[in-house]
């Protein structure tokens, strides 16, 4: 189905993740971030989106645990900058797919 993110039409699954993560863009993550009821994307926020994608294109499967112990932010800090569902809403944002570890 397509969605309309910073005014670019785009392919999205039904649970609105985007199907090619090469569309991606820093405007779009913004939006998304903000219908995701997250304000403003700060420089930890960054981090782990770019640690997300870095990790994705090189075919590393995600899991909330790995990203814990990445080094780019704790548990806590993750769970905190990316409330509801870190790990699925953080994928979201960085264009990704839902990681296969979420439910």
């Amino acid at each position: 189905m397509l969605a309309t993110i910073a005014g670019q039409s785009v392919e999205v699954n039904e649970e609105g993740y985007l199907t090619n993560p090469d569309v991606w863009t820093k405007a779009g993550a913004a939006e998304i971030a903000q219908a995701l009821g997250i304000d403003k994307l700060t420089d930890k926020h960054w981090a782990v989106i770019d640690y997300l994608r870095s990790e994705h294109a090189s075919g590393e499967a995600m899991s909330i645990r790995r990203v814990g112990n990445s080094g780019v932010v704790d548990l806590k800090s993750f769970y905190a900058l990316f409330p509801g569902g870190p790990l699925k809403n953080a994928s979201k944002i960085a264009g990704l797919s839902k990681p296969t570890s979420c439910i």
